[in-house]
């Protein structure tokens, strides 16, 4: 997979993209994430990538022609003339596993990262193919957006993440919240792990674990109930508590 973000701001993922997970999957080539500063695309000897909105306002709006030209020029030299561009911007559709899911289909996607008041029209009308928000409040742009939205594309990949159980197990992957976690010590200040997680009867640990993802999901996030896959025994237990 490539990834190409758009931004003024590039030295903002050198930390983010150098470790962990994200860090792992570019070492392998299993991902390619490019990182291109827009004012290469400005305008004139000052590389001007902003002018004041036409009708009076407060602020600066982010100009379509290095936006356009720097899309075409990626476009190019990746030879995918049919790659999405994806404006990150609280007007989009909220980000979500599903959508992190889909994303990670993908061979190619380019992110915009908006700054300043805002960006010209034009690009949400006639270059964006889908914008994205990753939730209901204001940034001062668009690059931590985009490191979410990587983050949460890149482990979905084969073979990034150790085991590919893992994000299965995640939460919010089937529509629940993850199960409780436990770990040595099996006594901690009296705290005692549960018992059936000791048994070493493996249907029993996942029927547990499934009870108190369904449970967990049910008292901290009830809305994502609706779109979860729960069986009828399932749907009594939401029933009695």
């Amino acid at each position: 997979m490539r990834i190409d973000i758009l931004t003024l701001f590039p030295s903002m993922f050198s930390g983010p993209f150098d470790e962990s997970i994200v860090n792992r999957a570019i070492d392998r080539n299993l991902v390619s994430i490019m990182i291109h500063n827009l004012r290469d695309w400005g305008i004139g000897k000052h590389r001007v990538v902003d002018d004041y909105p036409f009708g009076g306002g407060t602020g600066m709006l982010m100009k379509p022609e290095p936006l356009f030209e720097a899309t075409a020029a990626i476009k190019k030299e990746s030879a995918n003339p049919s790659a999405p561009v994806i404006l990150l911007s609280p007007q989009g559709r909220v980000f979500n596993q599903g959508i992190a899911a889909e994303l990670a289909t993908l061979d190619q996607f380019i992110l915009i990262c908006g700054h300043y008041e805002g960006i010209d029209e034009r690009v949400r009308e006639h270059l964006a193919t889908d914008e994205i928000s990753i939730g209901d409040y204001v940034l001062t742009g668009g690059e931590p957006a985009a490191i979410v939205v990587v983050d949460a594309v890149v482990r979905q990949l084969p073979g990034v993440l150790g085991s590919e159980e893992s994000a299965k197990d995640d939460s919010h992957t089937g529509s629940l919240l993850e199960y409780p976690q436990y770990t040595r010590p099996q006594t901690y200040e009296g705290w005692e792990v549960p018992e059936v997680l000791l048994s070493g009867d493996h249907a029993k640990i996942a029927k547990w674990r499934r009870e108190q993802a369904i449970l967990r999901t049910l008292s901290r996030r009830p809305d994502l109930l609706d779109k979860a896959n729960l069986s009828p025994e399932e749907r009594k237990l939401i029933s009695h508590n």
